[in-house]
């Protein structure tokens, strides 16, 4: 088994880094809230007082952090030497790879960023860690809080094909499709374009789902009758976004997440920024972004992504 090191236990790491310890690799866990590493201290992880700490000695380094911004932080430095990712990330834009983890970490240590970020950050993390020796991947994930604590996410991984033999066997402790993309970056795009498909067949599954309601049609047989149909996917099938359809789904449970509406606005965000980089056209992934910003500037923000059904009014 591996000795694994994991930066930054949100929603979706917590969950991640309980399956690594169920399939008896061995974890060194870091954040900034005290309270998440308590929980998975107790629950047999190891802890350290930073980063850098943290990744001593260790086969795999996993992070799981909110923006670009803080992985370039925590792997190239933010002009402070504490390794602990607590910078805002403003410091020089070339990186200080002296005072990031990547500093001190071993060659033969593979780093695995499970972040969703901006394609630019991946591939100039990954350049860096290259030019020092150093294997990583960008291996950002889908199927939510749910699928994180099943232990069944999607991970969708960029960089060679060697370094993917390698971090596999680790991944599959946490998820049940793993994918290589590409080169660096890749999984990043693939994340995207998967995550602006979603937003648009949630918004398509919520409006039919409205539509039939308000002409006299129960949700659970118009449901039934689109997943025996055409219309059938994700969204329907698996995380119907209209209450009392699915017992477990967020919809059934007052939009509890699951996936955060700010969370698809930021993926949506990513995804817009990289259409207009290659000039693609996403007239309805740009639609999706606006009506999901409208509806975390209604005060939704927090509510699960399938919410979205409470905004058609």
């Amino acid at each position: 088994m591996a000795k694994i090191a994991f930066i930054g236990l949100g929603n979706m790491g917590a969950p991640m880094e309980v399956n690594l310890l169920k399939a008896g690799h061995k974890v060194c866990v870091f954040d900034l809230m005290p309270d998440m590493v308590k929980n998975l201290v107790s629950q047999g992880a190891s802890t350290a007082a930073s980063a850098k700490a943290a990744v001593a000695g260790k086969d795999f380094v996993i992070s799981m952090l909110p923006a670009g911004q803080h992985v370039e932080s925590v792997y190239l430095g933010n002009g402070d030497d504490s390794g602990d990712g607590s910078g805002d990330g403003s410091g020089d834009d070339s990186g200080d790879s002296n005072s990031g983890v990547l500093s001190v970490l071993d060659k033969n240590t593979v780093v695995i960023d499970s972040s969703t970020i901006d394609v630019a950050t991946a591939q100039k993390v990954a350049t860096k860690a290259n030019e020092m020796g150093i294997s990583m991947m960008d291996c950002p994930v889908s199927g939510g809080v749910a699928a994180a604590s099943a232990g069944t996410l999607s991970f969708m991984c960029g960089g060679s094909e060697a370094v993917f033999d390698q971090v596999k066997v680790v991944l599959a402790s946490m998820g049940k499709n793993i994918f290589h993309a590409g080169l660096h970056g890749a999984g990043q795009v693939a994340k995207m374009c998967n995550n602006m498909l979603l937003s648009i067949h949630m918004i398509g599954t919520a409006e039919a789902l409205k539509l039939g309601v308000d002409n006299g049609l129960d949700p659970s047989v118009l449901s039934e009758i689109m997943l025996a149909s055409s219309g059938r996917n994700w969204s329907l099938e698996v995380y119907n976004p209209y209450p009392g359809v699915m017992k477990e789904s967020p919809a059934s449970n007052d939009y509890r997440p699951g996936f955060m509406v700010n969370l698809m606005c930021k993926d949506l965000g990513l995804a817009m920024e990289a259409a207009q980089a290659s000039n693609s056209a996403t007239p309805l992934g740009a639609l999706a972004q606006k009506l999901y910003l409208d509806h975390a500037n209604e005060g939704h923000g927090e509510k699960d992504f399938s919410s979205i059904l409470n905004s058609l009014v």
